[in-house]
C-alpha cells in the first residue's frame, strides 16, 4: 500500500531531486508550490503529507545535495596532504559548478538568494551548512599542522575562510556565466595563494 498522501508508484528520491532542480534555478522564495508539485508529480496535499511543508521539503532538498552532488568535498578531505585536500577541493568545486546536467553554480548560494523576512530561517539554514563545511576543512588543515604536513604558525581557520570566499565566489561567477575554463583559471591562482599563506610548496613548485 502506498503511504497516505502519496500517489501510487510515488519515488520520493526522484522527487526531491525534481524538486530540488526547481529550488536550484528559482531560489527558494522564487519557487511557487504550484512550480514544486507540478516538477514533482503530485498535488498539495501530497506534498504536504510527504515533507510537512515548504520549508521542510527544502531543508530534504538541501541534505541531498549535500550527500550528493558535494560528495566530492568529503573526498578532498580525504586526501593526504593539506594541499592536496585544498587543491582537489578547489578543482572538483568549479567542476561540479560547471555540470551540463545541472543548473550552474550551486545550490547553497543560489537557493537562499534575495530572501524576505519570511524565509530568514531559510537564509540562516544555509549559512550554517556552509560554516559546517568551512569547518570541517578548519579541523582538516588543524590536523595538517598537528602531524607537521603544515607549519606550526599556519592559521587552519583562515586558511579554511579563505578557501570558502574562493568557492562560493565561484558558484557566484558560474551562476552569471563565467566560463569552466575561466573558473579553472581563478582556482589555481587561488591555490598559489593557499599554498603561500601556509607556507606550503606546490608538487610542481617543488620539482
Amino acid at each position: 500500500m502506498p503511504q497516505r498522501g502519496r500517489p501510487r508508484g510515488f519515488d520520493a528520491e526522484e522527487a526531491l531531486d525534481r524538486a530540488k532542480d526547481v529550488f536550484w534555478r528559482q531560489g527558494y522564495e522564487g519557487a511557487s508550490l504550484a512550480d514544486l508539485t507540478a516538477a514533482m508529480g503530485i498535488n498539495k496535499p501530497s506534498l504536504y503529507a510527504a515533507y510537512g511543508s515548504k520549508e521542510e521539503l527544502f531543508r530534504k532538498v538541501v541534505t541531498r545535495y549535500a550527500e550528493r552532488d558535494m560528495a566530492y568535498a568529503r573526498g578532498a578531505l580525504a586526501q593526504p596532504t593539506a594541499y592536496e585536500v585544498v587543491a582537489t577541493l578547489l578543482r572538483e568545486n568549479v567542476l561540479a559548478l560547471t555540470r551540463s546536467d545541472c543548473p550552474a553554480g550551486c545550490l547553497s548560494i543560489q537557493g537562499g538568494t534575495a530572501g524576505g523576512t519570511d524565509s530568514a530561517p531559510v537564509a540562516e539554514f544555509l549559512a550554517a551548512s556552509r560554516l559546517t563545511g568551512e569547518r570541517a576543512l578548519a579541523e582538516r588543515l588543524a590536523r595538517a599542522v598537528a602531524e607537521g604536513d603544515l607549519p606550526a604558525d599556519a592559521d587552519p581557520a583562515a586558511l579554511a575562510r579563505f578557501v570558502a570566499v574562493v568557492t562560493e565566489g565561484h558558484a557566484v561567477h558560474a551562476a552569471a556565466g563565467v566560463s569552466r575554463a575561466d573558473l579553472q583559471q581563478s582556482a589555481e591562482i587561488a591555490l598559489a595563494g593557499f599554498a603561500a599563506a601556509a607556507g606550503v610548496a606546490s608538487p610542481t613548485a617543488a620539482r
